[in-house]
């Protein structure tokens, strides 16, 4: 059972790898942005830049579950 579902254990390891990655980088970002004294401005540039690869890794996701579920 578990030969067989190798490749999809890979898979979501990886996934929650980069999630715990991105976690990870917004916990720095933000530490930076509280020592450096940035204004709100560049705060709200900083946050949206990280969200958007956030959400364009999170789409990706959904799009290639949905690829992949139309093959089989």
């Amino acid at each position: 059972m578990f030969s067989e579902n190798l490749e999809q254990i890979e898979s979501l390891m990886t996934n929650v790898g980069i999630a715990v990655l991105f976690l990870l980088i917004g916990l720095a970002i933000q530490d930076v942005l509280k020592k450096g004294d940035v204004p709100k401005y560049g705060r709200f540039f900083v946050w949206l830049v990280l969200f958007l690869g956030m959400a364009g890794f999170l789409a990706k996701g959904v799009i290639q579950f949905f690829v992949q579920s139309n093959l089989n």
